[in-house]
């Protein structure tokens, strides 16, 4: 029997200007799904139509406990070239609970898969990030086993994201990118994090179009951190 998953930890509101739910109507799902702890990380500003930088100096004001359910408000940044720049400074990282890091196509300037790899790699070696975003979409050509061995190095966590794999989205290299993810993970014993991606309430910890490909590489519970919450604020340092 698969273990309960405890945690979402990268959602997104209408602040992100393409996702159709408010803040209140994620809490509110969250807590319907019985989750523990609900992240929302709304895009940086790389990302056309996403909320002003003012909006992560003022989440401040919002509460992070509601009867049980733990909120962590963060972004999800922009790896923005092969030097592994991302999108906001240090003095926005500080503010941030949770802090994802991730290639998107609107906002990449790429080079060769070399390149791209070693990008990724300095995004992970970045002291601030905690969690890479849908590694595996196939938004840029990348070599995985440097990647992986670099968050084994890190203590970074790498996103299996249900999004990215849904036919809709017409990702052709998810599934495959993602499956030699998880059996490189599994090889070296490397955890990840599984995330809905959701722009939607109603999506919020589905893992549907990922739990097939757990099955296929037979992936270890232990090594994913969506089953235990303590573990999971533990190994992110927060």
């Amino acid at each position: 029997m698969r273990p309960e998953i405890k945690l979402d930890v990268h959602t997104h509101t209408v602040m992100s200007g393409h996702a159709y739910s408010t803040l209140q109507e994620m809490v509110t799902a969250a807590k319907e799904k019985n989750l523990e702890i609900l992240g929302i990380t709304e895009h940086a500003p790389g990302i056309p139509g996403t909320c002003d930088p003012i909006y992560f100096r003022n989440l401040h004001v919002v509460p992070r406990q509601f009867d049980g359910l733990r909120l962590l408000l963060g972004a999800e940044l922009d790896i923005l070239d092969t030097d592994g720049t991302l999108d906001l400074d240090e003095h926005y990282y500080r503010l941030l609970d949770l802090r994802i890091a991730g290639i998107h196509l609107l906002c990449w300037k790429g080079g060769t898969i070399e390149e791209n790899t070693q990008g990724m790699i300095n995004a992970i070696r970045n002291p601030w990030t905690q969690i890479i975003s849908h590694p595996g979409d196939g938004t840029a050509d990348l070599l995985f086993e440097p990647i992986v061995l670099a968050a084994k190095e890190t203590g970074t966590l790498l996103e299996i994201n249900n999004s990215s794999l849904n036919p809709t989205r017409n990702k052709e290299a998810a599934r495959r990118n993602n499956l030699e993810i998880l059996r490189l993970c599994k090889q070296y014993e490397v955890p990840v994090i599984l995330s809905s991606d959701a722009h939607i309430s109603f999506a919020i910890a589905d893992y549907s179009f990922t739990w097939p490909l757990l099955q296929q590489t037979e992936f270890p519970d232990q090594l994913i951190m969506n089953y235990d919450s303590e573990r999971f604020l533990q190994y992110i340092g927060a």
